[in-house]
């Protein structure tokens, strides 16, 4: 084995040190994430709860790429080891994997 320098972006995080701490951020995955799912330039919302479901098992056409929901709801599982704060809005899509449809 060698050491190869100091880490600095490994499988998604971004690692950043200081004298005392280590920084972990996922920006540039997060980014990334909604590039593949073709929605680069979203504004910030300041809550991530709404209270009217979006999304339903039942109503409304069947979602067309049913691989790319899958795909952007696990890398949203992913993305919560540094965000738990999307950790309920990633869990109410993950609900829908099995069979999601549009709203």
């Amino acid at each position: 084995m060698k050491d190869l320098s100091p880490i600095s972006y490994f499988l998604g995080i971004s690692v950043h040190r200081t004298n005392q701490r280590l920084f972990l951020n996922q920006t540039k995955y997060a980014k990334e994430i909604l590039e593949r799912a073709g929605i680069p330039n979203r504004k910030m919302s300041k809550t991530h709860v709404d209270n009217k479901s979006k999304l339903s098992s039942q109503a409304g056409p069947p979602y067309s790429n049913i691989t790319l929901y899958r795909s952007l709801a696990r890398a949203l599982q992913y993305l919560t080891l540094t965000r738990p704060d999307i950790s309920y809005v990633v869990q109410q899509i993950c609900l829908h994997m099995h069979d999601p449809h549009k709203a």
